[in-house]
C-alpha cells in the first residue's frame, strides 16, 4: 500500500514537490477555481493558513479547470488572481486534472482514501446534488470528485482523515484541522 508521503505535485515552475516534503505537518488538499461560486473559500483558507501554518498546516492548492470551466486563466493568472482578491500566502500548485484518464496519482490515492459521502443538507447541497444528477446519474456511488473546492485533510501521520465536499460549512474544516494540530 502507498503512501500520501509517495506522490508529488507539480508546479508552474515546472518542477515537482514531494509530499515527503510535508510530513509530520497537517495537510488540506483542495482543488480550486477562480471563476466558480465557491471561490469565496479562498478566504477562509487564507484564514486557516494564516491561524495554523505555523503550528504544522499547509494548504496544497490544486487548480483544476474540469468543472465547467471555471479555472480558464494561466498558472500566473491564476495565482495574480488569489493573492491579489484573496491575498493567500499558500502557493498554488500546477493546474492539473483531479478525475479521469490525466488526473494526478495524488488525487487517485485520495479518492480511493476517502470517497464521496454526500453533499449535506442546505440549500447549496440540494443544489449541487441536482446538478450532478444530471451531469452523472451515478455521481452518488464513485468516489470522484464532485466539483471544485472538495477539500481532503491529511493529518500528522500521513492518513487522510476527511474529505469535506465544498458545501460543507466551512467551521467543520477548521474544526478537523483544529484537533489535528
Amino acid at each position: 500500500m502507498s503512501s500520501i508521503y509517495d506522490y508529488t505535485l507539480p508546479t508552474p515552475s515546472g518542477d515537482t514537490v514531494s509530499l515527503n516534503d510535508f510530513a509530520g505537518k497537517v495537510l488540506v488538499i483542495v482543488n480550486t477555481a477562480t471563476g466558480c461560486g465557491f471561490t469565496p473559500q479562498y478566504k477562509e483558507l487564507e484564514e486557516l493558513h494564516e491561524a495554523f501554518h505555523d503550528k504544522g498546516l499547509e494548504i496544497i492548492d490544486v487548480p483544476c479547470n474540469q468543472f465547467a470551466g471555471q479555472t480558464p486563466g494561466t498558472d500566473d493568472e491564476i495565482h495574480e488572481f488569489c493573492t491579489l482578491h484573496y491575498n493567500t500566502q499558500f502557493p498554488q500548485y500546477k493546474k492539473s486534472d483531479v478525475n479521469g484518464e490525466n488526473e494526478l496519482p495524488l488525487y487517485t490515492y485520495l479518492k480511493s482514501q476517502q470517497g464521496f459521502k454526500g453533499f449535506g443538507k442546505g440549500v447549496k447541497a440540494l443544489a449541487m446534488g441536482a446538478m450532478l444528477s444530471k451531469i452523472d446519474k451515478d455521481y452518488k456511488n464513485n468516489p470522484n470528485i464532485k466539483w471544485n473546492f472538495t477539500k481532503f485533510v491529511v493529518d500528522r501521520e500521513g492518513n487522510v482523515v476527511a474529505r469535506f465536499e465544498p458545501t460543507a460549512d466551512m467551521n467543520e474544516l477548521k474544526k478537523c484541522v483544529e484537533a489535528l494540530i
